[in-house]
């Protein structure tokens, strides 16, 4: 039986926060046993939103966490990954708090089971049928291009690198492979890489993304230099790259408390 965790990663976002929590109607619900918000040490009123928006609507199984330090994008999927398997979860849902992505989206495929066959259920920007609303005509060809890069540097056919709605099983998790990645937001490529490398199972579904208010955090050419590294890396080196030995990010308790 499935038991599936909704994660919303949450930093400055609290004109957006709202909006994608309002998405989350009687239909996704029947799908979702619990939704955790992860506040990354926002410095807005984003807590004060969802806790507002939380009282309003008490037949939402919402939990607000806020992270004890600013562990970075990847280091909240930690925290919510190592929720998931403490609590007995067997798929994880991630949906930005920023309302890029829309939930209903995936929800046909939770309809018809598909998206539970996966070890990785992956959003794609660029995936035939996607659609992109206000998506800047630069950052279309930029992602064009990284995504032609890493299908010949991995040898399968990548069409994002990181959005903002997937889903991962728990089964596959449980390893703690994800503990050893960087925080940043290079994250999802470093599961993306780690996926191709262990022979998971993944298979990528088309988004309809948007940009209004959102403000990215990603600054392009560190991440582009961090996508670049990691891939010559990997392919020169994979074993080397993901031998999952202790490091600065698996040291990390990656603590957080309920607020309530």
């Amino acid at each position: 039986m499935n038991k599936t965790l909704l994660f919303i990663p949450m930093y400055n976002c609290q004109n957006q926060i709202v909006r994608v929590l309002g998405k989350i109607d009687e239909e996704v619900l029947k799908f979702i046993d619990e939704i955790i918000v992860v506040n990354n040490r926002s410095t807005d009123d984003g807590e004060k939103k969802v806790l507002e928006f939380k009282e309003s609507h008490p037949e939402m199984p919402i939990k607000l966490l806020r992270n004890n330090d600013n562990y970075g994008l990847g280091g909240s999927h930690k925290v919510a990954f190592n929720y998931a398997l403490k609590n007995g979860f067997t798929h994880v849902i991630v949906l930005h708090g920023d309302d890029q992505g829309d939930i209903h989206d995936l929800l046909p495929y939770l309809e018809n089971g598909e998206a539970y066959g996966y070890d990785s259920f992956l959003g794609s920007r660029f995936a035939k049928g996607s659609k992109l609303v206000n998506y800047s005509k630069f950052r279309i060809f930029g992602n064009h291009v990284f995504n032609a890069f890493m299908t010949v540097m991995l040898f399968r056919r990548i069409t994002d690198l990181g959005s903002g709605l997937n889903m991962y099983s728990t089964e596959y998790l449980k390893s703690g492979f994800y503990k050893y990645f960087i925080n940043s937001l290079t994250f999802n490529v470093y599961m993306l890489i780690y996926g191709v490398y262990s022979k998971s199972n993944f298979r990528f579904f088309p988004l309809t993304w948007r940009e209004e208010d959102q403000i990215s955090n990603a600054k392009f050419v560190k991440q582009a230099k961090e996508i670049f590294k990691i891939t010559f890396k990997y392919r020169f080196a994979p074993q080397k790259t993901f031998a999952l030995t202790e490091n600065e990010y698996s040291a990390v308790n990656y603590g957080s408390e309920e607020i309530n």
